[in-house]
């Protein structure tokens, strides 16, 4: 087992380890976007996660399968891992149907609260540590539909510890400003730094900061040229790397920023599993290597930017 750095997730108490596990890739061959996993290939992917230290798992009513087999698999380990979901998801999402586009929200208390409910069934639990607001509606959705207010009488009846949005701009700054959120989900990596500057401001807020799409190929890099197949020799870092492959490599990037709580990674592979963690073990990069990955990765065109001055 790896031993990890654990940081502080929310002001209330809970700790992460700083590899997190993202569990969109159990969401089954009946999912819009279809991903078979066997059975047993599920089972040996969630012991070997938790095997290896890691004690973070984030999940979702929208990854199909994902939550079923968790409850199954690692239903009985639940004390060993910290468990976060997702809130205002379509119940019981019917297989098949066009891949693209997202899916429609529903953020009233009745789906919250069923949905909540749904979670927990498939999940095997009593509890979340940590239900987020999914897809990260307007400020005026969440009032509109008293999402806070349905998301805290969860917290008081023990059925959820912690509340959390996954967001992303344009309404990620206020989201920020609301301050009563414990952890944003947010987009983030080398290849994608346009929230860099966000990280701060989510920080004097006592929040914490769960990064996805951390080793991602990013596709809306900041960058004119297409990176989502970017190597270590389009980013200049090959003499960085120290015995890295350029995944471990771009996680080690994310979580140097102290203002990151963990970094959730998903695969389907036990293998990339262990590679990962192998990676993680070694923490971030050194003060001197992080400075110099950043300055190769601004002349390589993956720049930070103003937050407030940017819109998809």
């Amino acid at each position: 087992m790896n031993c990890f750095e654990e940081r502080r997730l929310t002001s209330s108490g809970l700790r992460s380890t700083v590899l997190g596990f993202g569990a969109m890739e159990l969401r089954g061959a009946s999912h819009r976007v279809p991903r078979l996993l066997e059975d047993g290939v599920a089972k040996l992917l969630l012991n070997t996660v938790l095997d290896e230290g890691i004690r973070f798992i984030d999940t979702s009513i929208d990854y199909g399968e994902s939550e079923e087999l968790i409850g199954r698999h690692i239903g009985h380990r639940r004390s060993e891992y910290l468990l976060a979901s997702k809130v205002g998801c379509p119940l019981d999402h019917q297989p098949g149907g066009p891949s693209n586009g997202p899916l429609v929200h529903n953020y009233s208390p009745a789906n919250i609260r069923a949905g909540i409910e749904q979670s927990l069934s498939r999940l095997r639990t009593d509890y979340l540590d940590l239900a987020q607001v999914h897809i990260g509606p307007s400020v005026a959705v969440l009032q509109r539909d008293d999402v806070l207010a349905t998301l805290e009488r969860a917290r008081d009846e023990g059925k959820v510890r912690a509340i959390g949005i996954s967001s992303t701009l344009p309404e990620l700054l206020d989201h920020i400003d609301l301050g009563v959120f414990e952890t944003f989900q947010i987009p983030y990596s080398a290849l994608d730094r346009s929230l860099e500057n966000c990280l701060p401001h989510i920080n004097t807020t006592g929040a914490g900061v769960i990064v996805r799409g951390g080793t991602a190929r990013a596709a809306r890099a900041n960058r004119t040229a297409d990176s989502r197949h970017a190597s270590s020799a389009d980013l200049a870092v090959d003499d960085l790397l120290d015995g890295d492959n350029l995944q471990g490599f771009l996680l080690r990037f994310v979580m140097t920023r102290a203002e990151v709580s963990t970094v959730i990674v998903g695969t389907a592979s036990p293998e990339h599993v262990r590679e990962n963690a192998k990676a993680a073990a070694r923490g971030g990069l050194s003060e001197d290597v992080y400075a110099e990955a950043q300055r190769r990765l601004d002349i390589a065109g993956f720049r930070t930017s103003d937050p407030r001055n940017k819109t998809f």
